[in-house]
This record gives structure tokens, sequence and C-alpha cells, in this order.
């Protein structure tokens, strides 16, 4: 099957156009950014997804799948950068899958789309609506992404969609958004919080995305690894120390002596656990994790001290 993936040049993009290869499939890549070292074989065309050059990708190769990876998070780009390409390039894509007879699509969203809230379930099911956009407007685009991509499953019925709201991400690549956090000197932590935090291997993942294309899966799936852990304890199994801030001072040293930046609407996140049930993918698709929790910031860590 030939496989086009958008986001390619990124360190899970890399895992998963290894992964593909691994079992078989031709890949041909869009991205931005150059992927320096591409495996002989896969075709990137270096261009914006947005743009004439994406579209010329899909005419010019014909792919038989899509896999979506080009979203980015609210640390890594500006809101109006952000909108763009993350609702912006997903409609962009699904346009092109729909014009190109692209059969089946694969749309990598986040687990962060359920919201963090005090009132929240402990574990959320593919079923529930977004919360909490009010307090954190700056997921709004990725909610919408994520939203959007789900409306090819009425819209275009003759492509075989998969959602999948994926949990963060470590590993020896440090790339993610739970990586950025963890990677200063000190981690902030509000004083009397410690939520979990749900999180896999960066390969288990790609493995996962590689599995629901082989299953042919077509719904809305949450994709976890192993069990959730205490925030505080992630911060000490990956060797780092925590700052306890007091909430009213939290917002004031954001992106100050050394700690990261992030958007107002990140407390919650920080305050209350986003925890989600992965039962249904593991049914359609057989999926097990291969690195524990443990495994997997011992690696982070080890990454991190070189």
């Amino acid at each position: 099957m030939k496989v086009l993936v958008t986001g390619i040049s990124g360190k899970v993009g890399q895992l998963v156009c290894h992964a593909l290869r691994a079992g078989g499939h031709q890949v041909v890549g869009v991205d931005r950014r150059a992927w320096r070292g591409a495996p002989e074989g896969v075709v990137i065309h270096e261009c914006d997804i947005r743009k004439r050059g994406a579209e010329d990708a899909f005419r010019l190769e014909r792919p038989d799948a899509v896999i979506h990876m080009a979203t980015v998070t609210h640390l890594t780009a500006q809101s109006e950068d952000r909108y763009r390409i993350n609702l912006g390039g997903t409609k962009a894509v699904f346009d092109a899958c729909q014009r190109y007879g692209v059969k089946q699509a694969i749309f990598v969203g986040r687990h962060t789309y359920y919201g963090a809230a005090a009132d929240s379930p402990l574990y959320h099911t593919e079923d529930e609506p977004p919360l909490g956009l009010e307090t954190f407007p700056e997921l709004a685009d990725l909610v919408a992404a994520d939203l959007y991509a789900g409306t090819a499953l009425w819209r275009f019925p003759e492509i075989d969609t998969a959602v999948l709201r994926v949990v963060y991400t470590l590993g020896p690549s440090r790339s993610g958004t739970l990586s950025s956090f963890l990677r200063g000197p000190r981690v902030p932590v509000i004083l009397g919080y410690d939520p979990l935090f749900q999180f896999m291997h960066e390969e288990d993942l790609a493995r996962a995305i590689v599995l629901a294309l082989d299953s042919r899966l077509r719904g809305v799936f949450n994709v976890t690894g192993p069990q959730p852990l205490p925030l505080s304890v992630i911060i000490a199994q990956a060797g780092q120390q925590p700052l306890l801030v007091p909430e009213p001072l939290f917002r004031s040293l954001l992106g100050r002596f050394g700690l990261p930046r992030l958007p107002r609407g990140a407390l919650n996140h920080i305050k209350y656990a986003v925890v989600i049930d992965g039962s249904s993918f593991r049914d359609k698709t057989g999926f097990t994790h291969q690195h524990d929790e443990h495994s997997t910031l011992a690696a982070f860590r080890r990454a991190l001290a070189t």
C-alpha cells in the first residue's frame, strides 16, 4: 500500500515511516521541514499542507492511504499559525483525500481534546464532548481539527476514516508536549495538586498508528499505553526537580527563571487529570504496549542526560 504521511519529518512521523516500511508499505511524506537522511525510496515533498505543493503530492503520488500528523500544539506555535495549520491544514488534507481517491485516512489527534476540569470523569470515553474550552481557548483549534476530521465519516463515506486521540508521548527523541514541560531544570507544580498524567513510549505510538492502518479502522478511538502516574512520580523518575508554586503566583512565573512558557489555560491541565479509556482501540486492533511507564521514563531520563 502507498501511504502518504503529513508531518513526516517530525520525530514521531519518522518513527511511523520506519514502521510502515517494516510492514512492507511504500511511504511518501509531506512536510515543510526537510528530513536529512530519510530512508532511500521515501519521497519527501517539502511544502505546506495548505498550499498547492501538497495537492500536487496527492495528484502525483496517488496514495492509497493518508496518515495526517501535521498538527501543532499550543506550546510550539502562535495562535494564528496554529489555527491555520491545525484546522485549515486538516480541511485541505481531507479535501485532497476525497479529490484524489484516497481509500483510508487516519487523523492523529490529542487526548487533551477532552479538556481538564475539576468535575470531569476519571476515564474519558470516545463519545464524550470536549470540556474546558472556555478556560483554555488555545485548545480550540485542535478540538476543531479533531471534530472536522470526524465529519469525514459521513461526508466522505467512501473513505475509511479513523480519528485517534493519543496520550502524551515520551522517549529518546525528547519531543512532544510533556517532554517540553519536563525538560527544564525545574518543573513547576501547583501547590496542593498532583494530577495523574497518561503517556506512552513514542515507539509504541508509531506501532499503534500503523496497526490502525493495517486494521482499516473506522471511527473515533482513544489510544493509550501503560497506566497513568502522578505528576510528582513522573518528575522524580525523569530525574528532575519539582518547584511547588502557590496558584496565585503561578501565572506570573511562567516563562521566567527557567520555567516553561505555558498559556494561561494550561493551568487546569497541571491541576486536573485527563485520563482516557483505550479499551476500544485495543479490542479492535489487539494493540499492546511494549514499553511500560517506568522503562519509558528511564529512556527519557537517559536522553536528557546526554
